[in-house]
């Protein structure tokens, strides 16, 4: 796995209410820029979005874009922060290029979007679509009562506690990189 140059991320357009995901978020851009890697991600300036993809920019990183018709306008293109722009017809294609663009996938803090995005693509490592690894940045325990839940649904035999385990989980932003780039996971098939 250690081709890997190019990550998605899947944050809210918001800020949270709690200043460590803005901070936690940077740091994650940081750790990009300094691991040459690029950030794929929803375009614009908005909320932890626009925050990761500054920290990247301001530190020497590459940032790709990719954003549907609806939101290329001035409300969400506050500032450019991003080094190519792909826009897309909807949310539907934006989500595929942005799928086949990346090698990996880190979930930040987020809402709904953020929600169906990773429920998406940890649908698709699970039917086979893909073997990419995908890491959740549990920034302040974000994500527990999400992994909890799942943990529930393993022990009521909705999920195979292998897909549960191919997650990573992670506080630090290099520790999520370097997991990222040597761990190997290959699941059984869902059929």
């Amino acid at each position: 796995m250690n081709n890997i140059s190019k990550i998605a991320v899947f944050c809210g357009s918001s800020f949270g209410n709690n200043d460590d995901f803005i901070s936690s978020t940077k740091a994650l851009g940081k750790a990009f820029a300094r691991n040459n890697i690029s950030l794929v991600y929803g375009g614009g300036y908005r909320g932890l979005m626009g925050a990761l993809a500054e920290a990247v920019q301001a530190n020497n990183g590459h940032v790709i874009g990719v954003l549907p018709e609806i939101f290329n306008n001035e409300k969400v293109k506050i500032k450019q922060v991003e080094d190519e722009l792909i826009v897309t017809k909807d949310m539907h294609a934006r989500k595929k290029q942005i799928y086949d663009i990346a090698d990996a996938f880190i979930i930040l803090p987020g809402g709904i979007g953020t929600f169906d995005e990773f429920f998406e693509i940890f649908t698709w490592k699970q039917i086979g679509y893909h073997e990419k690894n995908i890491a959740i940045y549990n920034i302040n325990g974000f994500y527990d009562t999400l992994l909890s839940f799942l943990k529930e649904c393993c022990i009521k035999g909705f999920l195979r506690e292998e897909v549960l385990n191919s997650l990573i989980v992670k506080t630090d932003p290099d520790e999520i990189i370097e997991e990222i780039k040597t761990r190997k996971t290959t699941l059984p098939s869902k059929i």
